[in-house]
């Protein structure tokens, strides 16, 4: 695995297929600057390729910010060129994350503002730390998120509460997130790592191919109507039905041994 200037990358010892990404940027509060965007993008690229990912985490560094958005130090000064320039790096990495052929889990180790929570919403799941707090306050300085975020957050909480959200550009706590389901759970600062783990290295136990079809099916579901969704299920059923995972599941299940999956 090729090493990157702002992540550190992880494989699990204990469960095949669970990698982490961490930012690694703790003294600019994990900040995204142009390095990080391309890092982001060209890591998670190479590990689509790894045949044994199964579920992939993306947390940071230290205990105070998840990522806290763009770097707006290093965006001083910027012509509108180079802005453009960089934004089109962050685009296409996040757009990475959300097509990531398997799970993809968000550990929030402290504040996820701006490009930092549009980087969460990304994830297909979301846990985080009791002193998280998590917000889209783009409007406070002139712009929009531009990213997903008012996408991607109407998505997940009641529209209504978006709005306002994104309006007032106001954050949330963690106990306020989960109520509205922004968040899967939340845990102290201490368990966070080790209760995300948990929940991957369980994912990450099932088949390769139901992870995938069963995420295309959710994703693809979702932005169509009920009709055409239930025919993206349908095929990716037969997908799996017919399938030799489909067999050796079976197989297993009747032998009482954990199936040996070969990703077909």
């Amino acid at each position: 695995m090729e090493q990157y200037e702002t992540l550190l990358i992880k494989k699990d010892e204990e469960t095949k297929g669970v990698y982490t990404i961490t930012l690694n940027r703790p003294n600019s509060m994990n900040a995204m600057n142009t390095q990080m965007g391309l890092d982001l993008l060209n890591s998670l690229q190479e590990l689509k390729e790894d045949e044994d990912i199964r579920v992939l985490i993306i947390t940071a560094n230290g205990e105070k910010s998840f990522c806290v958005g763009a770097d707006l130090k290093e965006r001083n000064g910027m012509t509108n060129k180079q802005w453009k320039k960089q934004h089109d790096i962050f685009e296409n990495a996040f757009k990475e994350i959300r097509d990531f052929p398997y799970p993809v889990i968000a550990a929030i180790n402290g504040y996820a503002l701006g490009g930092g929570l549009e980087m969460a919403l990304s994830c297909d799941l979301r846990y985080s730390a009791s002193h998280a707090r998590l917000g889209l306050p783009e409007a406070k300085i002139g712009i929009i998120p531009g990213v997903g975020g008012t996408q991607n957050l109407p998505r997940v909480i009641p529209v209504g509460i978006a709005k306002e959200y994104l309006f007032r550009g106001s954050q949330m706590d963690s106990k306020r997130a989960k109520e509205l389901g922004l968040l899967n759970d939340v845990f102290s600062i201490e368990k966070l790592e080790e209760n995300t783990l948990q929940v991957a290295r369980e994912i990450a136990k099932n088949a390769p191919l139901s992870l995938k079809t069963l995420k295309e099916s959710v994703n693809n579901g979702l932005q169509t109507d009920l009709h055409t969704a239930l025919t993206i299920e349908l095929n990716n059923y037969y997908k799996t039905a017919n399938s030799e995972d489909r067999q050796e599941g079976i197989l297993a299940f009747n032998e009482k041994r954990q199936p040996n999956w070969k990703n077909k």
